[in-house]
């Protein structure tokens, strides 16, 4: 099994055990019943999947550092690293449960629960895998509105610059005293 399903496994059963124990220690903040469904809602949004490689892509810039400096260890180097990487997976968990307190003190457990209702949605699966693709054609269209905006901007001062050119001249002109 490669690194990266076995990091992935020992994620999820950790953010699975964490999200079972999280809210006892998280209770301070927000009620049990308030932390679930913050974690219902970070879960159905997604919202932790940005951070799914991070420690896959730390083991492998680890591994490549060390093994630059011993190519003769390199398997021995692998397998540590892997293990170590392994062994630190069950950290994710505190993230998940610190990202669900987060969500706790910005939204209600009502809005948390509609949030979480919507994202479960056909339509709100449907946002998550292209709202990427949405933001990024948003923004190519904002480009293209600016520079037409810009332009037509410049071309305007331009015109009226030239109606206006000799009273402008005369004023911006420096004075000199003889």
């Amino acid at each position: 099994m490669a690194l990266s399903e076995m990091l992935r496994r020992a994620m999820l059963a950790t953010v699975a055990v964490a999200g079972l124990s999280a809210a006892p220690a998280l209770a301070q903040d927000a009620s049990p019943s308030h932390l679930a469904a913050a974690r219902e809602a970070v879960d159905s949004i997604d919202t932790t999947e940005q951070f799914d490689q991070i420690l896959l892509n730390a083991a492998t810039q680890i591994k490549a550092e060390l093994i630059v400096n011993n190519p003769d260890l390199q398997s021995q180097i692998s397998d540590m690293v892997d293990e170590s990487a392994i062994a630190l997976a069950p950290r994710r968990g505190a993230l998940e449960n610190e990202i669900a307190r987060i969500y706790a003190k910005l939204f209600t457990e009502q809005e948390l629960r509609e949030i979480a209702e919507f994202y479960k949605s056909e339509a709100g699966r449907k946002l998550i895998q292209q709202g990427p693709t949405a933001s990024r054609e948003m923004m190519a269209a904002a480009d293209v509105w600016s520079n037409g905006i810009v332009r037509d901007l410049r071309a305007s001062a331009i015109n009226a610059m030239a109606k206006m050119a000799p009273n402008a001249a005369a004023a911006a002109a420096p004075t000199t005293t003889q």
